[in-house]
């Protein structure tokens, strides 16, 4: 009998390409005024014993067996202190729309890194949408080249953090949990967030909120609840039902999100790149999702024995 599809998956994608590509223009608000060590400690305590505190009314138990301590922290170093730390410092030196554009190269790191470490298949279908989705970044990128070019700092703090990031999603493929997603995101949380709790206690431990303003603290709310909490939560969940790099592949629209978003609040520039850059990657998400599931559709059920 075959096996009913997890079809949570698209809906998980639309919500994080929603809200992740929000969280970056209010990330440029929050680390306009907060420091990047003090809101990445708030960002991770919120959404750690957020994450933490759903489980646990849910029922849920909270411990992690002792074999899986050691991925967790691995995959942790990854998708929590690598990220968190390089993507808000290099948000300090780059546009919220292009910052996050060069994050979401991840895709292509992800993709490598499945390759060495889980020998995973590269299939035709897997390598158009990756290379679809790659041409509609560097359309974003090619106005800017110059600017990247004369202060590539920041780009590279992002290109930093987006490897960071693909190296974690590939190791929650690369290793077996067994403790609910909820659990094991608010774990990585907490446990990456270590160093950057350390780095605020002895960078930011004289911080004074009170000139901070309304606006920013704002933005500083939305990042440590919804993304931190939901999109956290989906996206663990969209790498336990994709391949490391279909899931992958799936956050490339969260970048065109981000620069409509930063043109509509920021007063950020959108044209026609934007817009070209917006149908390459919904033909990336048709070819790893889409079609896919309708070749599913159509394979006829196996005979009985």
């Amino acid at each position: 009998m075959r096996e009913t599809p997890d079809r949570s998956g698209p809906w998980l994608l639309a919500g994080i390409t929603l809200f992740w590509g929000l969280n970056f223009v209010t990330i440029k608000y929050s680390v306009e005024e907060v420091p990047i060590w003090t809101f990445r400690t708030i960002c991770l305590l919120t959404g750690g014993f957020g994450l933490l505190g759903i489980a646990k009314a849910l029922g849920l138990s909270l411990r992690v067996p002792r074999a899986e301590w050691r991925p967790l922290v691995i995959a942790a170093i990854g998708n929590i202190t690598g990220w968190h730390i390089f993507s808000a410092w290099g948000l300090q030196y780059v546009p919220a729309s292009r910052g996050t554009i060069l994050a979401y190269t991840m895709p292509l790191f992800a993709a490598v890194i499945s390759v060495l470490w889980l020998r995973q298949k590269m299939t035709g279908l897997i390598m158009t949408a990756l290379a679809s989705g790659l041409v509609a970044l560097a359309i974003l990128l090619v106005p800017i080249r110059d600017e990247i070019v004369a202060h590539p700092f920041g780009p590279m703090l992002m290109l930093l953090a987006a490897a960071f990031w693909a190296f974690g999603t590939v190791a929650l493929k690369r290793y077996r949990f067994t403790v609910p997603t909820a659990v094991l995101a608010g774990w990585q949380m907490l446990v990456g967030g270590i160093p950057v709790f350390i780095g605020w206690a002895l960078i930011d431990i004289d911080f004074d909120p009170r000139p901070i303003s309304h606006v920013a603290w704002m933005a500083v709310a939305y990042s440590a609840i919804v993304p931190m909490i939901f999109c956290h939560w989906a996206w663990f969940r969209i790498v336990a039902i994709y391949p490391a790099a279909v899931a992958a592949i799936g956050t490339l629209a969260i970048p065109v999100v981000s620069v409509i978003a930063a043109a509509l609040l920021k007063d950020e520039p959108i044209g026609l790149s934007e817009i070209l850059s917006l149908g390459l990657v919904l033909t990336s998400l048709a070819l790893v999702l889409i079609v896919p599931a309708l070749k599913n559709r159509t394979a006829p059920l196996p005979e009985p024995e």
